[in-house]
């Protein structure tokens, strides 16, 4: 039997790829091994913990964050996908302490129960808001039906999101 494993030795770790990613503005390198997904590596290397893993299959969208300006399920990539790359994850949204216009949004009109779902929703209609700055109900409903949530029947989610819209259209 050989004393090797994936051309390692016993003992050691195998196939370790560096991975360089800017994450909400600051740039991070770690060693990583290959299958390791995006989400496994904001959460567990990083410490980004507002990724949340849901059904780890891209349904769910609990995992959602912004990769080089446009949404990603971030299970269903892995981190050397992303090297080079600049990612937003929920925790990138407030600035200086004051909650972003949709977090704000979400806290007045009750847009979460659990929370579980919040982060991939809020960066989801963060895309939504800034490819739609003034978007009707049915378009926020369609523009966040990758993202489920098992609490609020969305509604209220909705409501937030139609509160927010007016603080992120861009000054005319």
């Amino acid at each position: 039997m050989s004393d090797h494993v994936n051309g390692a030795a016993e003992g050691t770790v195998a196939n370790k790829v560096p991975v360089t990613i800017t994450v909400n503005g600051r740039t991070h390198r770690a060693d990583c091994e290959p299958r390791t997904t995006l989400a496994d590596f904001l959460r567990e290397d990083l410490g980004y913990t507002g990724v949340h893993l849901g059904c780890e299959h891209g349904v769910c969208g609990a995992c959602t964050v912004q990769l080089d300006g446009s949404t990603a399920r971030s299970c269903c990539m892995l981190a050397v996908q992303a090297d080079g790359s600049e990612v937003t994850t929920v925790e990138g949204l407030a600035e200086d302490g004051q909650l972003h216009p949709l977090q704000e949004a979400f806290w007045n009109r009750h847009g979460l129960q659990c929370g579980f779902c919040t982060p991939g929703m809020l960066m989801t209609a963060c895309e939504l808001l800034a490819d739609n700055p003034d978007p009707s109900a049915e378009e926020i409903r369609e523009g966040i039906s990758g993202n489920l949530c098992r609490c609020t029947g969305y509604q209220f989610i909705v409501e937030s999101i139609q509160e927010a819209a007016p603080k992120m259209r861009p000054a005319t």
